[in-house]
C-alpha cells in the first residue's frame, strides 16, 4: 500500500464560518466600491464575534453594515438547526459582534495604487498553483473526494436540520498501491473514510453511522473500483457523540483551512490565505492564475503534474519570479527553466491582469461570489473563471518546441 490523505470541512465548520463572513465583506464591499481595499479577519468563539482588520473604500459602511452582513452569512449557512437545543449550536440573532476596522495604511496604498491605473502588489509573498491528471478536473482524488463526500452530507444537513448539524469534517484515505502510481497520477481504491458530523441528541450513534454510510454511498459518484461499501473502513463521530457543535464548542478563525482550501496537500501552499482579501492582495489574484497556468499545462499534454510558484514584492506590478515543475513527468522534451521563461514572456501576471482577466474586482450571483468560493474550495470547480482552459490550443503549440 502506498497511502495518501486529505480532509475538506463544510461551511458550518468554525474557521469556514470566518472565512464566509469575511468574503461576505469583501463581495458586499466590492459591489459597493470595486476599488476598495480590503483585508478583514474574523474570531468566532461561543456566541461572539470579532471583525478586525483594514478597509479603505468610498461606499458608507457603519457597525450595522457588518452586523448584517455576518448574521446573515452565518444563517444562510444553515445556522441554527432545528434539532439543536440552545448552548448546543450557533445562533446568529443572539451573537456579539465586535468591530475593530481601520482604514488601509496609507504607506500601503501608496504602493499599490499607481498613477497608470496599474496595481502594485498588495503584498510581498509567494503563491502556488498545482494540477495533476488524477481526474478531469485536474485536481487530487483524495482532496475531491473528501469535498464529494462533504457536499453530500452538507446537503442533507440542510434539508434535514432535525438530523444532522451543519459542522462537518470528512477526511479520505487514497491508496495509490506504490510511490510510482502516486508519482503517475494513478490512484487505486479509497481505504478509509473518515467523517465528524454534528447530530441531533435524539439519534443515536448506531443510526449516524448507518446513515452517514448510506449517504455516501447512494450520493457520491465514485470512479469504479475506488469504493467498495464493505471493505472501505469508516470511521464515523469516533468519540461516539458530535452534539454541541459550531463556535459554541469550537472556535473559528479565518485562514486556518488554506490546506483544504486549495490542494489538500498534495502540493506547498503560498505564504497566506485567500479568504478577506481584495484582489489587490496576491495571496488570493496569484493564486488564481497559478492554478490557472498549472491547469493549463496538464490539460495540454505537456506533463501529468505541474507546480508553478508565482512571487511578489509590495508595490511591484509583475512578478519577480515565476517558476514552473513539472515533477519529473514532463511528456515533452522541454525543460522547466524553459517553460518558465516562456510563460513569464508570454503572460504578465500582475495584479491587474489577473483582475481583468477573471472579473476578481465585481463578485456577483451571474459571476461567482467570493463567499461561495470560499464555502466549496478556492480552486477545483469548472465554473470558476480561472478554472477555464481558455488558453489551451496555445499551451499546446509549447509540444512542438
Amino acid at each position: 500500500m502506498y497511502l495518501f490523505a486529505s480532509e475538506a470541512v463544510s461551511a458550518g465548520h468554525p474557521d469556514k464560518c470566518a472565512d464566509i463572513i469575511a468574503d461576505s465583506i469583501v463581495d458586499r464591499v466590492l459591489q459597493l466600491d470595486h476599488r476598495a481595499k480590503i483585508a478583514t479577519e474574523i474570531f468566532l468563539s461561543g456566541k461572539h464575534i470579532v471583525i478586525g482588520g483594514e478597509i479603505k473604500s468610498e461606499a458608507s459602511l457603519d457597525s450595522k453594515f457588518y452586523r448584517a452582513v455576518a448574521r446573515k452569512a452565518l444563517s444562510q449557512i444553515g445556522y441554527p438547526e432545528k434539532g439543536f437545543e440552545k448552548g448546543e449550536t450557533l445562533i446568529p440573532e443572539e451573537t456579539d459582534i465586535h468591530l475593530y476596522i481601520s482604514q488601509q495604511s496609507p504607506d500601503i496604498t501608496m504602493g499599490v495604487v499607481k498613477e497608470d491605473d496599474e496595481i502594485g502588489a498588495g503584498d510581498q509573498g509567494m503563491m502556488f498553483g498545482y494540477a495533476c491528471s488524477e481526474r478531469s478536473d485536474y485536481m487530487p482524488s483524495a482532496l475531491m473526494y473528501a469535498r464529494e463526500i462533504r457536499d453530500v452530507l452538507y446537503a442533507y444537513a440542510l434539508r434535514h436540520p432535525e438530523t444532522f448539524g451543519v459542522d462537518i469534517k470528512t477526511e479520505v484515505v487514497m491508496d495509490y498501491e506504490s510511490k510510482a502510481n502516486f508519482d503517475n497520477c494513478k490512484p487505486k481504491r479509497i481505504v478509509k473514510i473518515i467523517v465528524a458530523i454534528a447530530h441531533s441528541k435524539a439519534i443515536d450513534e448506531e443510526e449516524v453511522r448507518r446513515l452517514v454510510k448510506k449517504i455516501i454511498a447512494e450520493g457520491v459518484r465514485f470512479e469504479e473500483g475506488y469504493f467498495d461499501e464493505e471493505a472501505t473502513e469508516f470511521y464515523i463521530n469516533n468519540t461516539g457523540r458530535f452534539v454541541t457543535h459550531s463556535a459554541i464548542a469550537d472556535s473559528g478563525l479565518t485562514g486556518r483551512k488554506v490546506v483544504c482550501d486549495t490542494y489538500g496537500g498534495y502540493a506547498p501552499i503560498g505564504g497566506g490565505s485567500q479568504s478577506s482579501k481584495d484582489y489587490s492582495k496576491v495571496d488570493r489574484s496569484a493564486l488564481y492564475a497559478a492554478r490557472w497556468l498549472a491547469k493549463h499545462i496538464v490539460a495540454a499534454g505537456l506533463a501529468k503534474k505541474a507546480l508553478v510558484q508565482l512571487s511578489y514584492v509590495i508595490a511591484e506590478p509583475r512578478p519577480i519570479s515565476v517558476t514552473v515543475d513539472m515533477q519529473h513527468t514532463a511528456l515533452t522534451e522541454m525543460k522547466d527553466e524553459e517553460l518558465s521563461s516562456i510563460v513569464a514572456e508570454k503572460f504578465p501576471l500582475t495584479p491587474r491582469w489577473i483582475t481583468e482577466k477573471f472579473g476578481l474586482d465585481r463578485p456577483g450571483a451571474e459571476h461567482f461570489l467570493y463567499a461561495e468560493v470560499a464555502a466549496k474550495g478556492q480552486i477545483g470547480y469548472a465554473e470558476y473563471p480561472w478554472e477555464k482552459l481558455d488558453e489551451l490550443e496555445w499551451f499546446k503549440t509549447l509540444l512542438s518546441k
